[in-house]
Parts: C-alpha cells; sequence; structure tokens
C-alpha cells in the first residue's frame, strides 16, 4: 500500500521547516526502506564506488545530523550541508514555501547549519553503510566576499577524511555576493588554490577526498566555457550542474509564495537544468564527472537527465512531491 499521498496531506499542512523536522524524526522510528545495492545501477564515477546512481541533494541535512537516517531510503550518494566553518541561523523565518500548483519549493534558508566542528562530530560515525557521502561547503554570511576562501579551506582542514567528497558551493543565491565567484575573472585562480590546498590535505591524511564544483542553472555560454576549462585546470573530479534559480515565470509569480525572494527548486527548474547538463556536458573533458541536479521528479525526469550526459543525478524537491518510491522509481528508469 502506498501511504505517501496520505503522509503528503498530512505534512503539506504543516509549515514547510516543521514538517521537515516530522519527517526526518518519524523516519528515524521506522527500519531501512530500501538497500541501495538492491536497485541496479552501480557505477564508478570519480574513481568512487556508487552502489547506484540515485543521490540526495545537500540541504536536506543541513548539518550532518541525519544522513544514515535518509540512508534508509535507498540513496547511492548522500550530500550533506551546506556546511560553513562557524554556525549561523541563516535567513529569519518563514523561508520555505511550497508551490504545489508546480511542485516547486521557493527557499531563501542563507546556509543555516551548525558549523563544521559539529558536522566532524556527526560525520564520523557513518557506520557501515556503503553508500558514497559528500559534504558541500559554502562561507559564512558575514565573511567578507574577499575572504570567501579562507572559508573554504578552513571547512576543509576541519573535515577532511570524513567523506568521499567535498561539494565547492558558488552558487546559492541566499548569501550575497556568493555567485561572484563564478565570473570567469575570478574562478580560475580561486579554483586553482582549492586544488592545491586539496593535495596538500590528501598527503597529509594519505588519502584524497575528491572536488565537486556546483554551479547555478543560468551561466550564459561563455561562462561554462571559462568555469569548465577551470575545473579541468584545477583538477576537479565532478561538477554539479545545477542549484536553485533566480528565474520565474509570470505563473509562478502569480501563485501564493510565487514572488517571495529565494532560489526556485522543483519543475520549474527541469527543463533549464536539462539543457545546462547538456551544456556542461559539452564543456567538460570525458574525466570530469557530471551530477544532474534540479527539477528531478520522476523516473522519466531522472532517465532524460542521464541522456543529457550526467553520470548520477541527485533529487531533493521531488521527494517533497512525489515521496520516498522517487529513489527506486528514478532507479528503475535508469537502469532500464
Amino acid at each position: 500500500m502506498n501511504l505517501w499521498p496520505l503522509l503528503r496531506r498530512v505534512l503539506h499542512r504543516v509549515e514547510p521547516e516543521r514538517a521537515h523536522d516530522l519527517a526526518m524524526r518519524g523516519l528515524g522510528l521506522v527500519p531501512r526502506l530500501l538497500d541501495p545495492n538492491t536497485l541496479g545501477g552501480a557505477r564508478t564515477v570519480m574513481g568512487l564506488e556508487f552502489p547506484n546512481p540515485i543521490g540526495l541533494a545537500a540541504g536536506f541535512d543541513k548539518s550532518g545530523d541525519h544522513f544514515l537516517t535518509l540512508a534508509k531510503l535507498g540513496f547511492g550518494f548522500i550530500e550533506v550541508g551546506t556546511i560553513t566553518p562557524r554556525p549561523q541561523p541563516g535567513s529569519p523565518p518563514p523561508r520555505l514555501f511550497r508551490i504545489p500548483e508546480h511542485n516547486a519549493l521557493i527557499n531563501r534558508m542563507g546556509f543555516n547549519n551548525a558549523g563544521a566542528a559539529h558536522a566532524a562530530r556527526r560525520l564520523a560515525r557513518r557506520g557501515d553503510w556503503p553508500g558514497v557521502l559528500g559534504i558541500n561547503i559554502g562561507r559564512n554570511r558575514d565573511t567578507p566576499a574577499d575572504a570567501a576562501l579562507g572559508d573554504y579551506l578552513q571547512c576543509m582542514e576541519t573535515l577532511y577524511g570524513l567523506a568521499d567528497y567535498f561539494t565547492i558551493n558558488i552558487s546559492s543565491p541566499n548569501t550575497p555576493g556568493l555567485r561572484d565567484l563564478q565570473q570567469p575573472e575570478l574562478i580560475g585562480e580561486f579554483l586553482d588554490q582549492i586544488g592545491a590546498a586539496n593535495e596538500k590535505l590528501a598527503a597529509r591524511h594519505a588519502e584524497r577526498m575528491r572536488l565537486v564544483l556546483k554551479v547555478a542553472p543560468e551561466l550564459a555560454q561563455d561562462q561554462i566555457e571559462a568555469i569548465a576549462a577551470a575545473v579541468a585546470a584545477a583538477g576537479f573530479d565532478g561538477l554539479i550542474a545545477a542549484n536553485t534559480t533566480v528565474v520565474r515565470s509570470a505563473e509562478l509569480t502569480a501563485c501564493d509564495f510565487g514572488g517571495q525572494p529565494g532560489g526556485v527548486s522543483g519543475a520549474p527548474l527541469t527543463a533549464a537544468a536539462e539543457q545546462a547538463a547538456r551544456n556542461w556536458r559539452a564543456a567538460l573533458p570525458s574525466s570530469v564527472a557530471l551530477i544532474g541536479c534540479g527539477g528531478i521528479g520522476c523516473g522519466e525526469d531522472a532517465r532524460a537527465r542521464i541522456d543529457a550526459g550526467a553520470d548520477l543525478i541527485q533529487l531533493y524537491t521531488g521527494l517533497i512531491y512525489a515521496g520516498p518510491a522517487l529513489v527506486a522509481q528514478a532507479a528503475a528508469a535508469i537502469t532500464a
């Protein structure tokens, strides 16, 4: 029996952040629902063994508190964060809004998390979960934009060796000035310094965490080509296309909460994120993995993202509307 329609009706009567907390508590009480090894599609990407190609995007587990609970849903990989060096409360609530007419969310969470030291303690309890773990890192809101590099390096120092890869998040629309790092005149030196720091840390720890860059979906072709070249030159292993969008249609804006500031995710992002995947796959060397993210709400969306050139996919908003069964549906569509 599919209980998700009933559970969704109940949860969607509750304020979104409160509903998320309730869902995490409820999931913590149930046994594992899916074994990631049984969904099919195991593959080696970035030199890492993924039991299946379905991942959970950053944002569901802001501080690394719930990744083992979320692993019960069968994900082949989970990305926690965004983690910043120091704890921060994020934007004042309300800051997360459902747009059910469009299977969408708008968020301006603002990197609310308990900080890198807290995440380090939580991620040390990974146990025997067979999936791949990523840590999405960013800068604190009150860190000056010209000092952003230091925040990323501090997170790497604190969290090194506790996961399989770092995602360098320079694309959230909710931290002022963050997206400026995507400018062609800044990106090369920034990524070079991240890459150099990673090699030093790898030598110190006798293991190398992979590096992934997360980008916005609205980048022009010249920006894509410049960033792709910088990613390859800096020795990055992967790229996530894409984060939430600041572009919205008149129809979305006309809905309740549709005019709220923040990043849009879900179905309104599907077409743009799929096209972004095609553009990035064409620009990136084959040695750099592509992770498709944004607007994947059904198995067909997942298959289309792989067909567009993605090696792996990540879910977020689709889970809010389609429910946990989306993990298996996406895996089945990809492996069919």
